[in-house]
């Protein structure tokens, strides 16, 4: 396991993309964006797909450049197309568009489709609560990667379909990003380029059988995750299967299928919401801070040390990496310096 500074790790990731073929105002956004993953713990959703986003540039698949098109709009409403663009270009462009609305109206509400994959949602909902607002985000994969099974079943039929929401809180918004999954596959395939095993209760192989084997989810026949909620799986799997109605039909975009005719990518579903514009926004700050206080006073079992809100673990992490740097395995740094030296980059030193 090494360690990177975010500012090293961002100017490197950068230089990759613009190696890419990627301009390098964008380079700078999406690299940002990823590191930002990592900074905050979402490690899932950090550098590590670097590879898998240039391969998609080289393949056609992920077009640098595009424009996000409004096929439909209304003071409160907008319906984008990402023209299969970064997902992180599009999605904060979208983002920022309906925060304005909301700011104007009381509610901005928008669809994505053909976007690549948008990373990280807490990330939007943190812009969201920057500007006073509420925010509710999901996401689909745009018809392709099945990797949920249904309780019951062993063969997968939805994605991981994240949720995130937020709401501000003063210097301490709370930021709930989660997926209706055991876990995102970004973390799958973080344990198996690294070559590690998975936890217990993450992993069900093709047989519908418990495996720690990462490399089971992607077999031939593959093995699918877990939902979320244990032994109350068709809670996580119902989460997922209305977030893909909500991020795909609802958006104009695709529901999960057999063969999609797409590449993978993301629907996205964002709604915005002012409490300026309902209860009043100094209503709002004062009962989250109060219910804030109270949730954290509550007594604790032995050996808590202290309650923890949704926010709270990416605040810490986010403050021990900026100080100690961000941590990188070895099998995940060897896959970077393996596309800086295919596109000519050179790859800046790791400190132990």
């Amino acid at each position: 396991m090494r360690r990177i500074s975010a500012g090293e790790l961002t100017e490197f990731t950068a230089a990759l993309f613009e190696a890419g073929g990627v301009a390098t105002d964008e380079a700078r956004l999406v690299a940002t964006s990823l590191v930002g993953a990592n900074l905050r713990g979402h490690d899932s959703h950090g550098v590590m797909r670097v590879p898998f986003y240039l391969k998609q540039v080289a393949a056609g698949e992920c077009k640098p450049g595009a424009e996000l098109s409004i096929v439909n709009e209304t003071p409160t409403l907008a319906a984008a197309d990402g023209n299969w663009g970064f997902g992180q270009t599009q999605a904060q462009r979208l983002a920022r568009k309906l925060i304005e609305k909301a700011q104007a109206t009381g509610i901005g509400l928008g669809t994505l489709v053909h976007a690549c994959h948008v990373g990280r949602l807490g990330e939007y909902c943190e812009l969201a609560a920057d500007a006073g607002l509420c925010s509710i985000i999901m996401v689909n994969t745009h018809g392709a990667a099945r990797r949920v099974a249904p309780p019951g079943g062993k063969v997968p039929r939805l994605g991981t379909n994240p949720l995130a929401l937020g709401a501000p809180n003063g210097s301490t918004p709370l930021i709930l990003d989660f997926g209706t999954s055991a876990t995102a596959e970004g973390k799958v395939r973080v344990k198996r380029i690294a070559g590690e095993l998975c936890p217990d209760g993450w992993l069900l192989d093709s047989e519908g059988r418990p495996t720690n084997d990462p490399h089971s989810l992607y077999g031939n026949p593959p093995g699918s995750i877990r939902p979320m909620g244990g032994d109350q799986a068709y809670k996580g799997f119902g989460l997922a299967l209305m977030i893909e109605l909500f991020a795909g039909a609802l958006a104009g975009g695709l529901c999960i299928r057999e063969t999609p005719p797409n590449q993978l990518g993301n629907c996205a579903f964002m709604l915005f919401v002012n409490p300026a514009m309902l209860g009043g926004a100094d209503h709002f700050a004062r009962e989250a801070a109060d219910l804030d206080a109270f949730i954290r006073g509550c007594p604790r079992i032995e050996g808590c040390a202290e309650i923890l809100l949704p926010g709270d673990p990416e605040r810490r992490t986010l403050a021990e990496r900026r100080t100690n740097g961000i941590s990188i395995d070895d099998g995940n740094w060897a896959e970077l310096v393996k596309e800086a030296e295919r596109l000519g980059v050179t790859a800046v030193p790791l400190a132990s």
